[in-house]
C-alpha cells in the first residue's frame, strides 16, 4: 500500500515537481498550496509524513505554524522541512518546533526520496514492535530518574512525560543506552537513520535539551564533549 505524503508548498512549479517525483517513488501524494489547507486538512485526517516548506505566500514562518500544529496533535507523525531557508536560525527553529529532518532545495531529488524512505523504515520498525504480540518489551530503565519505552517511544523524567518526536527520541536512546561513553555526531546519525550536518544534531540535542529543562531546570545528564559529541550522565 502506497504510504501518504502530505506536501506544503505555495509555488506551483516546485510543488508539481515534487510531488511527480515524488508520486514517480510510490508515494501516495496530497498537496496544500497554504496554511490554512494544510492545518484544516490534518485536524481532520493525519498523512503518513508532512513535507513542509518554510514561508508561504508571504509568512516567512508559515511552516514553522504548521509544524507547532501537527505536533500538537501528533507527536509520530515524521515531519520533514524541505525549503530553501538554509540559515542555522531556520535550521534551529525547524527541529525546536519538532521536525524530524530539515533538508534544502538544493538537495538532489533521489537524496530526499532517501530521507523519507529512513524515516518510514524506522517508523515501521517501532510499529512492528507494538504490533507483535509474541515479544514483550517492558520500558527500559537506565538511572534512577529517566524511563525509555522503545514499545511507546515514550521518555519519563523523575515521573514526568517528555513529549518528543522520533528523532529525538532514537537519538536520547542512543545516549542512554551508552551512559558515560561519549557518541559522535556519526553514531547519533545512525541511530536516528538520518544524514545531517554536524549543527543539525547539535540542534537535535539543544531541542533535547530544553525539553527536560521544561519540567526540570536542573537537568544536566546530556554533556558536550567538544569535538567528539555528547554523552549521557547518570
Amino acid at each position: 500500500m502506497q504510504r501518504k505524503i502530505a506536501y506544503v508548498e505555495d509555488d506551483d512549479t516546485t510543488r508539481e515537481q515534487y510531488c511527480q517525483v515524488l508520486r514517480e517513488a510510490g508515494f501516495d501524494v496530497t498537496a496544500y498550496s497554504n496554511k490554512a489547507d494544510a492545518i484544516a486538512a490534518f485536524q481532520k485526517e493525519l498523512p503518513e509524513l508532512a513535507l513542509l516548506d518554510v514561508s508561504h505566500e508571504g509568512e516567512r514562518d508559515a511552516g514553522y505554524q504548521i509544524c507547532s500544529e501537527l505536533r500538537r496533535i501528533s507527536n509520530e507523525v515524521p515531519i520533514i522541512f524541505l525549503t530553501s531557508n538554509d540559515g542555522e536560525i531556520d535550521v534551529i527553529s525547524g527541529l525546536r518546533l519538532g521536525a524530524d529532518d530539515y533538508v534544502t532545495k538544493s538537495a538532489s531529488m533521489q537524496y530526499i526520496v532517501i530521507r523519507i524512505e529512513a524515516l518510514f523504515r524506522r517508523l515501521d520498525a517501532l510499529r512492528s514492535a507494538y504490533d507483535d504480540k509474541n515479544t514483550i518489551k517492558p520500558a527500559v530503565s537506565h538511572s534512577n530518574d529517566i524511563e525509555l519505552d522503545d514499545t511507546y517511544s515514550t521518555v519519563f523524567w523523575k515521573g514526568s512525560k517528555i513529549d518528543l518526536p522520533l528523532t529525538h527520541f532514537w537519538i536520547l536512546q542512543e545516549l542512554c543506552i551508552h551512559p558515560g561513553k561519549v557518541r559522535s555526531h556519526r553514531d547519533l546519525m545512525k541511530a536516528s537513520n538520518i544524514v545531517v550536518e554536524a549543527n543539525t544534531i547539535t540542534a537535535h540535542v539543544k531541542t533535547i535539551r530544553d525539553a527536560f529543562t521544561r519540567v526540570d531546570s536542573g537537568f544536566h545528564c546530556i554533556k558536550t564533549e567538544r569535538g567528539r559529541g555528547y554523552r549521557w550522565v547518570p
